[in-house]
């Protein structure tokens, strides 16, 4: 009946919830949003409340840390729709932790495919239908806020304490400040549990070294140093690409700008900036209303325009595959992406397919060269806090399993066998001790890098020790160089920069429109990009101006608000 009940009411206020979605906007490590503008929240909310006192489970019921009858609970599990890669619900992993979550806890697990780069309107879907997985997993806050102020979300804040015992390797991964990391410091509500970062790397700039070899010039160490190789690149595209000399794109984005530029835009950032002024613009991790912003995008507005920008990125939305295939082709000489991005994916990664299909020499490697007004080469880094939002809907009868299915995949051994796999058939152990992950077939093949699909409170590399996971880093990718590894690792956390936690109760304008503002933000970026050198001021003033209209500017003041009602100062105590 409860199911029932919550999709008829979770349905009617999708109507209003999908006219605020934006469109898909993540690449590799973020969500793309969706939002709600239901206004009666009042009154649903407390039924979440009233579930997590009146309904939940006594820890008592287990015995041994098993229930005494099966108990069956549904996992989201993000389909990435690899092609040659394994069934993101029936593989080698999704059998180990069904077996072991059976015989541990005699709970049986169903795996639920969500399409990873339309999670959150899938999300909101099966939300609003009653349908959600017992375990959800999104990287969108706002929308776990949208559903539990109407009601569809379970408030966690007493089964954390009440379950705290059966759980010790979810507290043990996770500590107190994970696990309460979205605790309203007003209501005490907890409506999502946050995943933790073993690795910080955020993002790095990747410049073709055999370009450099070939044209006798040295990795840019500035920015007019980069914009110098890219007018040498576009310049010298026969030498280059010979007969494909008409595909050259020196420096390719895509139609993301604020993440794959993000070193661009950090690099004319205040290094000075208070942590109020980065918090009160940081509800978009695209720093689209950061001050500076503007010039950061104007410098690629004149590379667009010179003709040493991929003239379509804007045109490819998310999960397309044309600007990854073009760089696997050899055309493109340099881009930003995630600080692993030239190694995933084993045989079929980018490098890998370069020595295929150019020569023996041909490699992307990590490059530093963006520094800011202090001469540094600043870049922001993820904090150890604050990942993927593992959430219940209220729909989810089966809360202490739930849980345990938590700490199952948060046990160092878990961890490690995810991760890792069989020695022998998805890794090797080298004489150092460290695991050096190699290709895999078949059912087991890793749809995400370090499984982090699975991992879902682990999100990097840990292989249940961090003296191991140092040791094996740079040993983490099929068919890549290490070294080249260990260089961009080093690269991506020079001078970086770590973001803190804010914890200033709800923001209630992002819980209603702060996800729908992500489609509109990709849209501003894009068009100031491409706009002409005379256009560029006016199509930039008029799409940010549309943007804090929109409910950008009810987010700024309602965060500088309580920003100033909580803290005496600029800066965080």
């Amino acid at each position: 009946m409860k199911k029932k009940v919550l999709s008829v009411l979770l349905a009617c206020t999708m109507v209003i919830s999908l006219a605020a979605c934006g469109s898909s906007a993540a690449p590799a490590a973020d969500a793309a949003p969706a939002a709600d503008e239901a206004a009666s929240t009042e009154e649903a909310a407390p039924a979440a409340d009233t579930a997590s006192t009146e309904e939940a489970a006594p820890a008592s019921e287990l015995t041994d840390g098993k229930f005494a009858e099966t108990r069956h609970i549904t996992v989201e599990v993000y389909d990435r729709g690899n092609d040659g890669g394994s069934d993101p619900t029936n593989n080698m992993y999704t059998e180990y932790i069904k077996k072991g979550m059976l015989e541990q806890h005699n709970v049986e697990v169903e795996f639920v495919a969500v399409p990873r780069w339309t999670e959150v309107e899938e999300i909101n879907n099966l939300l609003a239908g009653g349908t959600a997985p017992d375990v959800c997993v999104t990287y969108s806050y706002p929308t776990v806020l949208s559903y539990a102020n109407m009601g569809g979300v379970i408030d966690l804040k007493d089964y954390v304490e009440q379950y705290k015992a059966d759980t010790p390797n979810l507290w043990g991964w996770l500590g107190d400040t994970n696990m309460l990391w979205d605790k309203d410091p007003n209501t005490g509500s907890l409506w999502a549990i946050e995943g933790k970062r073993a690795e910080q790397q955020r993002i790095n700039t990747f410049v073709r070294q055999d370009w450099l070899d070939a044209l006798g010039l040295k990795a840019p160490t500035t920015t007019q140093e980069f914009e110098d190789m890219l007018v040498a690149f576009k310049d010298n595209a026969d030498k280059l690409l010979g007969k494909d000399a008409a595909k050259m794109v020196p420096f390719s984005v895509s139609y993301d700008v604020g993440w794959r530029a993000s070193n661009i835009i950090t690099s004319f950032m205040d290094p000075k900036i208070s942590d109020k002024e980065y918090y009160v613009n940081g509800f978009d991790d695209r720093m689209l209303t950061e001050p500076q912003t503007k010039e950061a995008v104007k410098l690629l507005n004149k590379w667009y325009n010179a003709g040493l920008m991929w003239k379509d990125f804007a045109l490819y939305g998310s999960g397309d595959t044309t600007e990854d295939d073009m760089i696997k082709a050899g055309y493109v000489g340099a881009f930003q992406h995630n600080w692993d991005y030239v190694f995933r994916n084993g045989e079929d990664s980018i490098n890998a397919n370069l020595k295929r299909n150019v020569g023996e020499d041909a490699k992307f490697v990590a490059i530093d060269p963006f520094e800011n007004a202090d001469g540094k080469h600043a870049k922001w880094l993820y904090s150890p806090a604050g990942d993927r939002k593992i959430f219940f809907p209220t729909t989810n009868d089966e809360v202490l399993a739930s849980f345990l299915y938590l700490d199952f995949i948060s046990s160092p051994e878990t961890i490690k066998y995810l991760q890792a796999g069989d020695e022998g058939v998805t890794h090797n152990v080298l004489d150092s001790g460290a695991i050096q992950i190699i290709a895999a077939e078949g059912d087991a093949i890793q749809n995400s890098g370090k499984n982090i699909d699975y991992t879902i409170t682990c999100n990097g590399t840990y292989f249940g020790d961090q003296a191991l996971a140092a040791l094996s880093i740079a040993y983490g990718y099929a068919e890549a160089d290490p070294e080249l590894v260990s260089q961009s690792d080093k690269i991506s956390m020079t001078d970086g920069m770590e973001p803190k936690n804010v914890n200033v109760g709800e923001i209630a304008s992002e819980a209603e429109i702060g996800d729908s503002l992500s489609a509109k933000r990709d849209q501003i970026y894009d068009k100031a990009v491409t706009a002409s050198e005379a256009d560029f001021d006016s199509v930039w003033d008029e799409g940010i101006a549309d943007y804090l209209s929109a409910g950008g500017q009810a987010i700024i003041d309602e965060r500088t608000e309580k920003w100033e009602a909580t803290f005496s100062g600029d800066m965080l105590p």
